[in-house]
Formats: C-alpha cells, structure tokens, sequence
C-alpha cells in the first residue's frame, strides 16, 4: 500500500470566551490507500474534530495551532480555497454524524448528491441521477428510483443517513471520513450499510478514517484502531491486537462497559391502569397508512422499550402519543381517560405529562439559545420560575445530566460534542417535571460510557420520579438493560410483545429473531459471519448482486 495521508504532531484549540483552549494535543496519524482506521474515545476526545482537520477542515471558533495535514503530497493547513475545492467532495468525503442537520431542506435528495460529481465533472447529471439510484439500491434504500426526488423532511432519519453515505460515495472518493455513520440505523439496516460500505472501500482502494463508539462496529470495519481521550492519543495497534490485549487501562475499561443492567422489577398489579393506553390505533401521512391497529400499555414506574427497523413506525407511534399525528383510528388513553387526538386541544397541563427526548440532538436544539437558556424555557412555561429560582432550577438539572453549570450553561450547542447535546435534551424534557417521557433514541449519539451513565440517571430519576418511559431504540444491547418490557414493531404493525423475558427468550417470532442475530459481537469476524451463515457473499440482498457500482 502508499501513503495517502500523514497528520504529523496536530494540535487544535477551541475559543470560549476569547480564551483559546486545547482540543487535540499533539496527535499523529497515518493512513495508506485502501486502509481503515478507526477513531474511539467518549463523548469529547476529539474524534469528530481530529475527523475533520484530516480534510485540512476545522469548524467555526475552533483552530489549527501547528502541525501539519499531508494529503496525497498536498499540505492542506497551508493550502489554497481554490485547491481545497477541488479536493473536497471529488477526492476526499464525509459522511456526518448527523444527516438531519447536514442536508439542505429545500432541495430533493438526488439533486444534493449529483451536486459534487456534476461539479467536479466526473459523470454527467443522467449518469450521476442513474449512479445515484445504484448506490441507494446497494445501500438498501427502500424505492431506490424514486426514494431520491423525495424531500429531506420526507425520508426517516435512517433512511436520511444512508443517504448520505450514498452522496459521499458519488465520486469514488480515495479518502472518506465516516463520522458515526450508522449511528441512526436499526440493527439490520447497519448490518447491510456496513458491507456495503466496505464492499466499497475493498474494490475501490478507498482509505476510511471510521469513527464511532460503538465498538463492536469498529471491529467489523477498521484494520487498525486509534483511541483518544480528551484530544491525547491514548494507544493505537491493528483491530485484532486491540480488542485481545489493549494495554492502557482507559482503553481497557471502554472495552468493559455495558455492564449495567436493572433488577427485575415485580409484575404490574392486575387490574391496575396503565399510565398510557394505545388502544388500536391507525395513523396515516396523506393516503398512506404508516400504523395499524397498534395496541400496547405504558404503566406508571415502567420501562416499555419500542424495537424495530427504521420505517417500522416507532417514531410515528410516538406522535401520535404526544399528539402531533392524529390517529385515524383507535385513541391514546392517559391515566385512563381519553386525550384529544391532537395536541392543540390538550391543556398544559396535559402537555406537561407527556415529554419527549429527540433522536437528531443537532436539529432539537436552538442555536442562538445558550444551554441555560434553552433549559429554562420549559421550566418557565410549565412552573413559572423567575429569577434565582429558575436560575437554581436550571442549575439543579444540569447537575442531574453531570454537565457543570458553571461550565456549560453558557454554552452554545455549537460548542457541544453530539453526547453533550444529547444531554440537555434530557434535562429539558425533564424540565416539565413530566409523569412520563419518549425517549428517541437518547443513547444513539452517545459513547458506551456515558451511555452507560445516562442510562444508570434516567433509571435512578425513574425509581425516584415514578416515571414511565417508552424507549424508542434500534439498540437491543440498551432493551436488554433498562426495558421492562418490549413492544417489537415491524411495518407499521406490533408482531410480538411482552416482558423482556417473554421477547428474548426463545420461541422468537421470525423477525425478533432476525434483530436478536443483527446484533454486532466485539469479534473482527462477526459481519463475515453473519453474512456467511445467511447464505450471502457480501452485502446480503440478491438484487445487489445485479448492481454494479461502477456508473
């Protein structure tokens, strides 16, 4: 292999308040043409930022103090706009952690991705449009001809992200950063994305620098593995050698996480009402039923987790909840009693009981509004606090999220790594002081050791709140830990649900079955595999056979 990149001796800063402070301490890396490297660490090592300054790139308030970016033979700290552009989008790509905020709303998804292979003059606009419809079909986007002249807004937010993986690909980049690409995706989904794109990166002789927290993925996709820890680099070795005998005791203890679990709790009281009661509901956007007749109960103190893949209609079950998709059919029960089918007929206060955690942290947060000031509007709305009192309520639940608020509640989002925004999206929602809270995949922007510690407060406020939860998540490893029980979805439909005990232990429905295998393992070999032992070659669908990359 040749050398195609070589940061030497990096060091960033960031500016709060007029004062510059360090990001990324001296770190070294190299990459050769056709390698994967892959970029771990908690929520603010670094990695997104290290991610970045490899496209010779750093974002607003954030700078290059020394060391160099060699691309290919090009110095990309010192050079031109004119030659950066004609590198960026043809030879080098990326894929971000969050498509919701990286799309333009205004414009179909076809025309986003033909933009850099028109502008660059690799393919013509019919061959780009053709091309784009190739590599939505590999990526298993469902409709994969007509899935792009849909709107960003029109797509769910899985779909969105491969997407955009599709766009980074449209020029066959030699260089492509995946910022926690498969963060948004349901297990299956992951899995076919994931050969996908080292389908790719195989034939093409395209380098990657992979990151991600979630481990089990890294260990399927890098040949070798760095990891961070607050910007110093903390240990790198090939895949094999890091996940068998890591040296350094942090990489050691991200190695071990994932060991909370809660007790077993006693079963519901028969005959007691549930919190909220989902009695044979049908929703729809437009003429296109999305539900039907979904039925599930939500008891006070309990966690329900929603599993299935993206388009399953977990998200869409959630709205009709907090009443922002009236039901076609069937009705939302709270403690018993019917709640208007949309939400502008509710009262506050039964706005107040039901609050909700956002997925897409990027685009739930204002960001003009510092965090405290985005924290305390609810507590403003919904209890009415001035002065010291909003101020120490705020405060109160930064503490609770372990975001100091001398630190952080003059922050802006901006100035946030994704696990932190995640987090003052939790405090806000618990802002209302809410009987019960829709968690969208609250734990999907987030490394496996503040996962872990979110997953430990929302549990112990639970247990001292008496709240109920329903837990919409693609990750079976966190239903595992926190759910009481489990509601499977699949097309708009329940297929199986019961406690936790009832759905994972066998006889599973087909389907449960097929989530409970998707799963990753901590083994380089789990995606050969799988794949291996469902019969397929690659990239696990026989219509992908028929598709060649090539345009």
């Amino acid at each position: 292999m040749s050398r195609l990149l070589t940061i030497s001796d990096i060091y960033l800063e960031g500016r709060s308040e007029e004062v510059w402070q360090p990001i990324i301490n001296g770190v070294s890396l190299t990459l050769d043409k056709g390698e994967v490297l892959g970029l771990i660490g908690e929520s603010g090592a670094g990695k997104s930022t290290l991610g970045l300054a490899a496209m010779g790139f750093v974002r607003d308030g954030v700078r290059i103090k020394s060391g160099t970016v060699n691309f290919d033979g090009t110095e990309l700290t010192t050079a031109s706009a004119e030659t950066k552009r004609g590198l960026l989008g043809k030879r080098i790509a990326y894929v971000a952690q969050s498509a919701a905020a990286s799309f333009n709303p205004a414009h179909r998804l076809i025309d986003q991705h033909i933009e850099a292979p028109v502008q660059h003059r690799v393919r013509s606009r019919s061959e780009s449009i053709q091309d784009g419809m190739d590599l939505y079909a590999r990526l298993r986007l469902p409709d994969p001809d007509h899935i792009g002249f849909r709107y960003p807004h029109q797509v769910s937010g899985g779909q969105l992200q491969r997407a955009m993986t599709a766009m980074a690909m449209a020029c066959r980049p030699d260089l492509i950063i995946f910022d926690e690409p498969t963060t948004a995706l349901d297990v299956t989904t992951q899995i076919e994305v994931l050969a996908a794109i080292r389908e790719i990166v195989e034939q093409f002789g395209t380098a990657a620098i992979y990151i991600t927290h979630d481990l089990a993925v890294v260990a399927q996709m890098a040949d070798r593995i760095k990891v961070l820890l607050k910007g110093d680099e903390v240990e790198e070795a090939d895949t094999r050698t890091m996940l068998s005998t890591p040296k350094e005791d942090y990489t050691k203890s991200l190695w071990a996480v994932r060991g909370f679990t809660r007790p077993v709790k006693p079963p519901v009281p028969a005959g007691q009402t549930p919190l909220v009661s989902i009695q044979g509901v049908t929703a729809a956007y437009g003429k296109a039923k999305v539900l039907e007749d979904v039925s599930f109960d939500i008891p006070s103190g309990r966690t329900v987790a929603v599993v299935g893949e993206s388009g399953s209609g977990k998200s869409t079950a959630a709205r009709c909840i907090t009443g922002l998709l009236p039901p076609v059919e069937g009705q939302i029960l709270f403690d018993g009693a019917p709640l208007p089918a949309t939400y502008k007929k509710r009262s506050k206060d039964q706005l107040r009981q039901v609050q909700m955690i956002y997925q897409m942290a990027d685009t739930a947060l204002n960001p003009r509004m510092s965090i405290g000031q985005i924290i305390a509007r609810p507590v403003q709305f919904y209890m009415g606090l001035r002065g010291s009192a909003l101020r120490n309520r705020v405060n109160d639940l930064l503490n609770q999220i372990e975001l100091p608020p001398e630190q952080y509640a003059h922050r802006l989002p901006s100035e946030l790594s994704g696990g932190q925004k995640q987090r003052v999206g939790i405090a806000r929602a618990l802002a209302a002081e809410p009987r019960m809270i829709i968690c969208d995949e609250v734990t999907s922007a987030l490394d496996q050791l503040v996962a872990e510690g979110i997953l430990r407060l929302l549990a112990k406020l639970q247990d001292e709140l008496g709240l109920a939860y329903m837990f919409i998540t693609h990750d079976l490893a966190t239903v595992r830990a926190i759910a009481d029980s489990v509601v499977v979805m699949k097309d708009g439909r329940v297929v199986e649900q019961g406690t936790k005990e009832e759905v994972f232990n066998p006889p599973h429905h087909p389907y449960t079955d097929l989530l409970l295998s998707s799963v990753p393992e901590m083994d380089p070999d789990w995606l050969d595999n799988l794949l291996s032992s469902r019969g397929v070659d690659n990239i696990g669908d026989e219509a992908a056979d028929k598709i060649s990359v090539e345009s």
